[in-house]
């Protein structure tokens, strides 16, 4: 058997396009026997009005530049203000100084707080006293009434209750934590 044998001849036609609707209704009526329904011009008018064109005219549902479509998403979404923090919180050296930098970094800004947590508390306090002065600056940078208070901690202590023989009031040793 040759493979031509296999399947039926297909009509040669000039301009046909083998690869298109016309082969499958082909396919369809050698196979089941049944040649498809032609749409009709008026159904196709129809199809046609019913669809939304925008026209030749530029038109908000043609393609938009990736920046644009990002600006108006943030717009909607009133990310501004989020995203403004974020990008001054990621120059934390600008902010503090490249030294408390170095031993602090901040750790989340939710409801106008930002909280800031430190390698110990000598870090801690010395960012304590120079809250106001960060909070203006951050505010400056940012817009006014963005940062109300500074939620700065020290490192996370470690537990010294081991065990369900532990003393209830049993500290640990005393060291610079937090």
């Amino acid at each position: 058997m040759e493979p031509d044998d296999e399947f039926p001849t297909l009509p040669k036609i000039a301009g046909y396009d083998p690869l298109g609707s016309e082969l499958a209704d082909t396919v369809l009526s050698n196979v089941l026997g049944v040649r498809p329904r032609p749409i009709s011009r008026k159904t196709r008018h129809a199809a046609n009005e019913s669809q939304d064109w925008s026209g030749p005219a530029p038109d908000a549902r043609d393609p938009q530049l990736l920046g644009a479509a990002l600006d108006d998403l943030v717009g909607r979404r009133r990310w501004r203000r989020e995203i403004a923090v974020r990008r001054v919180l990621e120059s934390w050296e600008l902010v503090v100084g490249v030294t408390n930098a170095a031993h602090s970094r901040p750790e989340g800004y939710v409801d106008k707080v930002l909280r800031v947590r430190t390698d110990s508390t000598a870090w801690a306090t010395v960012l304590r006293r120079m809250a106001p002065r960060i909070i203006a600056m951050l505010n400056e940078r940012i817009g006014q009434e963005t940062v109300k208070r500074l939620e700065i901690k020290g490192p996370d202590a470690p537990n010294w209750k081991h065990g369900r023989l532990s003393i209830a009031d049993g500290r640990g040793p005393r060291d610079t934590y937090g």
